[in-house]
């Protein structure tokens, strides 16, 4: 397996701003505009249900004070040292209303993310986030932040501002020329931000590679190379510091498992501007496709304890977060089971599967699986021992951080080993 990178892919992929004084403006204004609110601020009933839970349970209260106070102050970025839970709460409250903006280097796609990120790396941050009933007030928090990007008062970004999503600027980062949308309209045919988030490509983009060769296995996402590795066990320590890949926890337990034993795990991740939706690596009939339910900001704390700076957690992730798992069976007999994992992590709200997707489904290769609606980040394909022959990937690191190639969806991943 390629070793772990000491950088932090949230930042890499366009999640939060690459520069720390960025992020460090973008919490200073959203602080300044709950301060402003005063005593006019009415808090979401699904705040008031976690604040009632902060108030009602001893330990999680303990954790939720403790994660705060354990925050750094000896470093220069004292603006995101939270001061208490009550404005932590303020600060989420906020975001409920909020979509993500535009900015060429100064992108917040993920604002709960930047209230939260330094507590995620505190010893009490460690067990709050993998901390069930925390787990679950977050994930109501998320599907309230969902229902309001799904909705229509969520089109206000999508306007021809500098920090609006039909601005020139914007249309050249996210390559709008390629997708469908109508020019004319004045939030370019979209019904919401999610709309948007989730855009198809126009006809004829993305052509499957190699559509009638079935040694020939796509990209089931367009995504940067993470990691490789061979050998995968049915169960190993995730969480140390090298976060190797443990074959029960990813699956969740699903019979498939012994499938894959001594097998090979590609990981990429998504970036915050580019496609979001997946599609089948393989011909073959859908055996099974669910969605495991896991944290949304647990860290690998093997990564570094100092919440200042975040480790890259993208193996653990792949074990602990919510996650959508498609288990197909190949035509290609040499190519046999093969699994497919979209990892939900931080703001992720859903990791959406087609209706169409159930056992017994035949799928062309390339057919579309599912969607992250918002946040997803990563992905995984695990094969069988001696399927894979080699990847087409010129640019797969033998560092992570060395990771820079784009894969396209749907283009030439890997070759299938020829023959029995």
């Amino acid at each position: 397996m390629s070793a772990p990178a000491e950088t932090d892919v949230r930042r890499r992929a366009g999640w939060l701003p690459a520069n720390q004084d960025d992020l460090e403006s973008w919490l200073a204004g959203h602080a300044e505009r709950v301060d402003a609110l005063g005593d006019d601020i009415v808090l979401h009933p699904v705040i008031v249900e976690f604040q009632r839970l902060i108030d009602t349970d001893a330990v999680v209260r303990l954790y939720m004070n403790e994660m705060i106070a354990q925050v750094p102050t000896a470093r220069a970025y004292k603006k995101r040292h939270l001061t208490s839970v009550d404005q932590l709460l303020k600060l989420m409250n906020e975001v409920l209303t909020l979509a993500p903006e535009f900015g060429r280097d100064t992108m917040v796609m993920t604002p709960l993310t930047a209230i939260l990120d330094w507590t995620m790396g505190t010893p009490a941050g460690f067990a709050a986030y993998r901390d069930t009933r925390i787990n679950a007030m977050l994930k109501k928090i998320l599907d309230v932040w969902c229902e309001f990007l799904s909705g229509p008062d969520s089109r206000y970004v999508l306007n021809d501002s500098d920090a609006g999503w039909k601005s020139a600027e914007a249309q050249l980062a996210v390559g709008m020329e390629q997708y469908e949308y109508d020019p004319a309209d004045p939030y370019g045919g979209f019904t919401s931000w999610n709309d948007f988030f989730t855009r198809r490509f126009k006809a004829g983009e993305r052509p499957v590679a190699s559509p009638d060769d079935p040694s020939v296995i796509v990209s089931a996402c367009e995504s940067t190379p993470y990691a490789i590795s061979t050998n995968v066990q049915r169960r190993d320590r995730f969480w140390i510091k090298s976060q190797p890949y443990s074959l029960e926890e990813m699956l969740a337990g699903d019979s498939s498992v012994d499938a894959f034993v001594g097998g090979t795990v590609y990981q990429g991740f998504l970036s915050a501007t580019n496609y979001h939706r997946w599609h089948s690596p393989v011909a073959g009939t859908v055996v099974r496709a669910f969605v495991e339910p896991g944290t949304y900001y647990s860290e690998a704390d093997s990564e570094g304890p100092e919440a200042v700076e975040p480790g890259n957690s993208q193996g653990y992730l792949a074990h602990v977060a919510t996650r959508a798992i498609i288990v197909i069976e190949a035509d290609n007999p040499v190519i046999g089971t093969v699994a497919f994992i979209a990892v939900g992590m931080l703001e992720v709200s859903s990791c959406r599967i087609g209706a169409d997707i159930q056992a017994g489904h035949r799928l062309a290769k390339g057919d579309e699986l599912g969607y992250f609606q918002f946040g997803g980040s990563t992905e995984c394909l695990i094969f069988r021992h001696g399927a894979i022959s080699e990847f087409a990937l010129a640019a797969v690191p033998q560092e992570r951080s060395s990771a820079k190639t784009l894969v396209l969806a749907r283009s030439k991943l890997a070759s299938a080993r020829v023959g029995p």
